[in-house]
C-alpha cells in the first residue's frame, strides 16, 4: 500500500536519519578507541582501518541526505544521546574485556543497519519521488554498515577465542566446515524436539 507523506511522517523519518547519524558518529569513535586495543594484530588492524574509512565516508553520506531533508535541524532523540553517552564511558572505562567492547561496537553496527533499512522501507511506502531520490544513497551505507558487521562477526570469533584460551581459532576449511555442521545439527536437533 503506497500513502502520501505528510510533514509529520517526512519529521519522523529525518529524526530516525538524525538517530543513524549519531550512531554513525559513535562507530567513528568507536573505532578510533578500538584500534589501539588490538596491538600488533595485523589483520585486525587493517579491517578497523577499512572500517573507519567507510565509516567517515558514510558519515558525508547521511550528512547530505539530513541536509536536503531537513537543512540538517533535526537532531537525535533524547534517548539515543544518552545511550551514546553509555557507550563511550564503557568504551574508554577498563571494566570490558576487548571482545566485550567488539561485541558492543558489532551491536551498535546491527543497530545501524536496522535503522537505514527501516528508512529504506519506510521511503519504499511512500508517494513522494523527491524523498526516495534523497534517500537513495543511504543504501550504500546500509550495505557497507551489513558487510561490517559480517566482519565483525569473525573479529569478535578470534578475539573471544583469544580470551577463553590464549590462542587463535581455527580458521581452516575444515574447521569452517565442522562449524556449518555443528550448526545444522542444532538446527535438526530443535526441530525434533
Amino acid at each position: 500500500m503506497v500513502v502520501a507523506l505528510d510533514n509529520t511522517k517526512r519529521q519522523a523519518i529525518a529524526m530516525e536519519i538524525a538517530d543513524l547519524k549519531a550512531l554513525q558518529e559513535l562507530l567513528i569513535a568507536n573505532e578510533q578507541k578500538l584500534l589501539p586495543i588490538v596491538g600488533n594484530d595485523g589483520e585486525i588492524q587493517n579491517r578497523l582501518n577499512d572500517f573507519l574509512r567507510d565509516d567517515q565516508e558514510d558519515l558525508s553520506v547521511i550528512n547530505n541526505v539530513l541536509g536536503k531533508l531537513d537543512g540538517g535541524a533535526v537532531q537525535p532523540r533524547d534517548t539515543i544521546g544518552q545511550y551514546i553517552e553509555q557507550v563511550k564511558r564503557l568504551m574508554d572505562g577498563d571494566e570490558l574485556t576487548p571482545y566485550q567492547k567488539f561485541s558492543a561496537h558489532e551491536r551498535i553496527k546491527h543497530q545501524t543497519v536496522m535503522t537505514g533499512l527501516i528508512v529504506h522501507k519506510a521511503s519504499q511506502t511512500i508517494e513522494d519521488n523527491e524523498l526516495k531520490d534523497v534517500i537513495a544513497p543511504l543504501n550504500q551505507v546500509n550495505f557497507k554498515n551489513r558487510a561490517h558487521q559480517e566482519q565483525l562477526k569473525g573479529i569478535l570469533e578470534v578475539l573471544g577465542t583469544r580470551e577463553l584460551t590464549g590462542k587463535d581459532p581455527d580458521q581452516s576449511v575444515w574447521a569452517r566446515t565442522q562449524d556449518a555442521v555443528a550448526a545444522l545439527r542444532g538446527v535438526f536437533d530443535g526441530l525434533t524436539q
